[in-house]
């Protein structure tokens, strides 16, 4: 199960993650991102209540990434443990910003 929570100031979004992040939910997370990026200039993701992230959930990230590419900045805070070890071994910590 993911929880997904936006907070929206000015130009920059915040989504909060909280669960797993996985091919069930990928879909959700996905289509959440594609109404919300109109206007975003900074997209935070915070992580801190993420427990788990699979490729499909790594591949919703890497779309975001391009996305913001064309109209800002992308951030990633938080991450757990377990999560920034996935982001190391799948090469993603050289790809997103991560704080």
């Amino acid at each position: 199960m993911l929880t997904i929570e936006k907070k929206s100031n000015n130009d920059e979004l915040v989504i909060e993650l909280n669960g797993r992040l996985d091919t069930t939910t990928a879909p959700q997370l996905e289509s959440e991102l594609k109404a919300s990026y109109e206007g975003v200039a900074e997209l935070v993701f915070d992580l801190k209540d993420l427990e788990y992230i699979s490729s499909a959930g790594l591949r919703v990230l890497l779309s975001a990434q391009k996305t913001m590419n064309r109209q800002g900045r992308m951030v990633i805070k938080n991450a757990s443990e377990e999560v920034m070890e996935i982001f190391e071994v799948t090469g993603f910590t050289d790809i997103l910003t991560i704080e």
